[in-house]
């Protein structure tokens, strides 16, 4: 087939794979907005799921859709050195500016409290002209969002920029994420924030993306968080979602599958969108004509093994040490002796023991406790609960495995 019309490459299409089997969720997203402009009670929108399952995408989707209703939306990605301050004030004033300029006094009122908000994260005797300053004109406004309380700033912010949304007509979406890498500090902020906007009936919502344990850090930090959002579990396609994920970009450039190919891949991806996208590419690139056979998923598997090995599961893996690499492939063995068993598919187990990884590796769990604390800071690995660890990445215990 001609590589240059392949409609899996990165950004090819009106429609890419990763969305396919997530019309449930744009269409909940949509009532939302609708009742939350009408002032009704809506909580803010938390997605969840492993990496490869699309959330990035959806996320942005979602933000597309809220641009269509006339909301003002910005979006940020968490990072663990980073503060919340200066991308969650680019990110507002981005937001703003969106909504437009109808209200100008009360607009640049609002700006300045943004600015305030961003330039309270200078440290104390830091020069006005090395104070980061957010690319707005408004002057800041003194004595809002800069008492150095993240918590209490945020809630003011929160509520000077849903005040003008809501004087407006209209709502203010921000989308955050890899939430689950914000500090703990903020994360009970946008919990108080989101309370306070749930409470005054203020149209602004938070809609975070993040590891499956993201829940659980939410909860940690405030223990009404299960009130503050409405929780959506973003899995792997279902075998009819992942064929329609592959035979309608095809059948766009009047190509289509044969049965046993369909059969072949969803196999081989197991349904995940990312693994959806990298076989359809490379069997597209591969195969010589329409229909698309099951010995041309045979052919060009190796191509898609190696760009997975390269650019998902290497990338990750030259992340850790020696040490906690050791930690990783034990846990991919007790998976393995776990299948081994029969009692579940290697593909189907999500979390092992801690301490049969430990009595893997022939040692106390306390002295795993250093690699493992690694690993969770690295997003590599999560605590599926108390006890229990699985890896963020579909499939990386079969990686491990074959590279050992």
């Amino acid at each position: 087939m001609d590589p240059i019309t392949n409609p899996y490459a990165p950004g090819a299409g009106q429609r890419p794979p990763e969305l396919a089997g997530r019309d449930e969720q744009l269409t909940r997203f949509d009532v939302v907005l609708k009742r939350i402009v009408s002032g009704r009670p809506e909580r803010s929108l938390v997605l969840t799921g492993l990496r490869g399952v699309g959330k990035t995408v959806l996320l942005n989707q979602l933000r597309s859709a809220a641009v269509r209703a006339k909301w003002g939306t910005g979006k940020l990605e968490a990072r663990p050195e980073l503060g919340l301050r200066r991308p969650l004030s680019s990110a507002l004033h981005q937001a703003v500016r969106e909504l437009g300029h109808t209200q100008e006094e009360e607009v640049e009122h609002v700006l300045g409290v943004i600015k305030s908000f961003a330039q309270r994260d200078a440290k104390p005797g830091t020069k006005l002209r090395e104070v980061w300053n957010p690319g707005i004109d408004a002057p800041p406004i003194k004595g809002r969002a800069d008492s150095g309380d993240i918590e209490i700033d945020l809630v003011e912010l929160f509520t000077d920029v849903g005040g003008l949304a809501a004087d407006l007509g209209r709502g203010v979406a921000i989308f955050i994420d890899e939430m689950q890498d914000l500090g703990p500090e903020d994360i009970s902020a946008i919990c108080a924030a989101c309370h306070e906007m749930s409470q005054s009936g203020l149209p602004l919502i938070v809609v975070g993306a993040g590891l499956p344990h993201l829940p659980a850090v939410l909860s940690a930090s405030k223990s009404y968080s299960e009130r503050l959002f409405r929780y959506q579990r973003i899995d792997r396609l279902a075998r009819e979602e992942a064929d329609r994920a592959l035979s309608a970009p095809a059948a766009d450039e009047l190509a289509e599958y044969e049965r046993e190919a369909l059969d072949a891949l969803y196999i081989a991806t197991g349904g995940y969108p990312y693994f959806i996208q990298a076989y359809g590419k490379a069997v597209w690139d591969q195969a010589p004509q329409s229909p698309i056979r099951a010995e041309d998923v045979r052919v060009a598997s190796p191509e898609a093994e190696s760009e997975l090995a390269v650019g998902f599961f290497g990338s990750r893996y030259e992340r850790a040490t020696p040490g906690e690499r050791e930690y990783l492939r034990a846990m991919a063995d007790v998976a393995a002796d776990i299948a081994a068993k029969g009692e579940e598919s290697l593909d189907d187990i999500e979390s092992v023991l801690t301490s049969e990884v430990a009595s893997t590796l022939g040692k106390k769990p306390q002295s795993l406790s250093p690699a493992r604390d690694a690993l969770l800071k690295k997003g590599l690995i999560y605590s599926a609960e108390r006890g229990r660890i699985a890896f963020t990445v579909p499939h990386f215990g079969r990686y491990l495995r074959e590279q050992t």
